[in-house]
Order: structure tokens, then sequence, then C-alpha cells
């Protein structure tokens, strides 16, 4: 039996990494070592985990809370944690996401799978992710404590999270849409999964749920301003009545 060696030539031409493109320089990089699964599984009970205490929260601050409301608490919650821990440990991390081997790093590593520039710095995206957790992740953590005291600043302060969440979303996908279709380069891995679950899915929610708050909080300015006008013109009615009297 003749036994097959690999040429010099035919090992350097193997990728060294399963991300797209192929080329990519990804840092002493280092193969997850938990499954799919296992990722998935903690990533979602982090989830029921920041909704249970929220909730908890809930229960305790403002009961009465309509379900729109807490369904809103809930969302600023989650986003604050994804935003301020989740994101910003690519933010500090960033030139090691190559052979980070803790949890939060290999969630990132599994991700990247559908975007790879987590993994080699690109510029866009850490500017765009140090926003977000600097800004976007306290103040959804200000937003829900605004919502559950019912704080006069809470529509205000939800347009402007609200909106920075939406643009930032919009350039993420812009940027890589302009790289694929304008230069050719895709950074996700070709199989489906990875685009519409995991690229596509796991961040349209914050374009769409956005976008509804962005609805809300403009259309309940409008009816304050609407019913802050009503008193004024009465106010100046009655002020002509006393007058002419």
């Amino acid at each position: 039996m003749a036994i097959t060696k690999a040429t010099p030539t035919a090992a350097a031409a193997a990728p060294l990494h399963p991300y797209y493109p192929l080329s990519a320089e990804i840092a002493g990089y280092i193969a997850n070592e938990h499954s799919v699964t296992k990722l998935l599984i903690c990533f979602g009970a982090g989830v029921v985990v920041v909704f249970s205490l929220a909730s908890l929260v809930l229960r305790r601050v403002q009961p009465g809370l309509g379900w729109g409301d807490k369904g809103t608490v809930l969302w600023f919650a989650l986003s604050g944690f994804i935003h301020f821990f989740f994101e910003g440990y690519f933010v500090v991390n960033h030139t090691r996401m190559g052979p980070a081997m803790d949890l939060f790093g290999q969630l990132w590593k599994e991700y990247s799978l559908s975007d790879s520039r987590y993994l080699t710095s690109d510029p866009f995206v850490l500017c765009m992710e140090a926003i977000t957790a600097i800004a976007w992740g306290p103040l959804s953590f200000l937003v829900a404590g605004l919502i559950m005291t019912s704080h006069p600043l809470r529509h205000p302060i939800q347009i402007i999270v609200a909106l920075g969440q939406l643009y930032g979303d919009v350039l993420y996908y812009a940027t890589s849409m302009f790289d694929l279709y304008y230069k050719g380069v895709s950074y996700c891995r070709p199989e489906p999964y990875y685009f519409w679950f995991y690229y596509f899915f796991m961040n349209i929610l914050w374009i769409i749920i956005p976008l509804v708050l962005l609805y809300n909080s403009a259309s309940a300015s409008a009816r304050a301003f609407t019913a802050l006008d009503k008193v004024s013109k009465r106010l100046q009615v009655n002020g002509a009545v006393k007058k002419g009297i």
C-alpha cells in the first residue's frame, strides 16, 4: 500500500481556522472545546437568569405595571446585560479573541462563524461595539429603572437608546453587505444556518424592537404635548374670561 505524505505546499494551503474568508489572519486561534449545544444552552440559561432577576425586581418595585411595560423592562434588562457585559467583553479582549477559551470567548468564536470580523479587530465592529457597551449598555439599565418608577424621563431616554441600537445595527448590516457585494468578501460561512440564525435572526431583533419602541415613545410624547396644548388653551380661555369679567 502506497503511503501518501502531505507536501509542504498542501500543508500550507490547508485552512488554519474555519472562518471566512479563509485567508483571514486570526492570531493564536484555538478551536472551541465546548459543543455548540452546550454553548447555546449556556447562553439561553443566561437569558433566563436575566429575565428572572428583572421579573423579581418588577414584582417588588412595580407589581401593577402593564404587560407592555413589563415586556419593555425585560427587553432593556437583557439589552443592558448583552451590551455591557457580553459586547463589553469583546471590546476589552478583541486582540485575544482567537485563543480565548472562557465562556464568553467561546460564545464569540461560535458567533463569529457568521461574522469573522469579531476575530480580526475590525475597526468598524470594534468602534460600534465600544459605543454600544459604554453608552447603550448602562442606558438600557437606566431605561428599565425609569419604566419601573414611572419616571417622566422614560420616553426621552428610551428614544435615545432605541435610536442608537437601530442606527448601530443598520450600519452593522450595511458594512457587511457592502463588503460582500462590492468587494466580494464574505465574513460568514456558506452554511445557511450561520447566516439566517446567527447573523440575521440574532441581530434583526435589534432593528424590529427598537422601531416598535421608537413608535411607542413618539406616540406617548405626541399625546403628552397634545394634552399640554389643551390645558394651555383652557388656561388662556379662562384667563380671558376673568379679564372680561
